[in-house]
């Protein structure tokens, strides 16, 4: 008869978010985990084959919960979706500090990233909706807005700043419209070369 273990793995896996959160992705051992459960090593290496299994788990769990904070800003109606999406971003990196650094601070060596544009679909669909521009301008758009976004999350998640979410509105606000204003005059530029 197989051992009947004292937690499940959902348990385990929301122990380990929970060191992740107080400690980082480094605090993660098997000693913290069953520290944190208040029980020995031994039903984690039950339920998991090691940690690096366990750590897999706290990055999809840990995506999990940012795409929940992109998709409950983009959907509650206090900014236009765009904008909502930046902010829920700059928000996860200001609570969810060690879980940001996580999934967009960490050394990305030997991972194979690729340019996925269909997930971008619908940001870039709002982009190219909300300017006018085609799909090759709106990606540029985005992209080099969100090195704007990621700046201002990564310097909250390291406690650089400390911006309310005030004044964070007005800085995105400033950035798009900086940002829209150069594309519109490239626009009208390139009309008047063709001409």
């Amino acid at each position: 008869m197989p051992p009947k273990f004292k937690f499940t793995r959902e348990q385990i896996i929301t122990a380990a978010l929970d060191v992740t959160r107080k400690n980082g992705i480094a605090g993660l051992t098997a000693r913290g985990l069953a520290a944190e459960l208040g029980s020995s090593s031994k039903p984690i290496f039950g339920l998991f084959q090691n940690m690096e299994e366990v750590q897999n788990e706290v990055l999809s769990a840990a995506y999990m919960l940012y795409h929940s904070y992109i998709q409950k800003g983009m959907t509650d109606g206090k900014y236009p979706p765009y904008k909502a999406s930046g902010i829920a971003y700059i928000q996860f990196a200001k609570e969810e500090k060690e879980l940001f650094k996580l999934l967009f601070m960490r050394d990305r060596t030997g991972e194979k990233i690729e340019e996925n544009r269909e997930e971008m679909r619908p940001m870039l669909n709002l982009i190219m909706k909300n300017l006018g521009i085609d799909e090759d301008k709106a990606y540029f758009f985005h992209l080099e807005l969100w090195l704007y976004v990621h700046g201002i999350a990564t310097m909250i998640a390291t406690n650089y700043l400390e911006w309310d979410i005030e004044f964070i509105d007005k800085a995105l606000t400033d950035a798009y419209q900086g940002l829209k204003n150069h594309y519109a005059a490239r626009s009208t530029n390139n009309e008047r070369k063709n001409l």
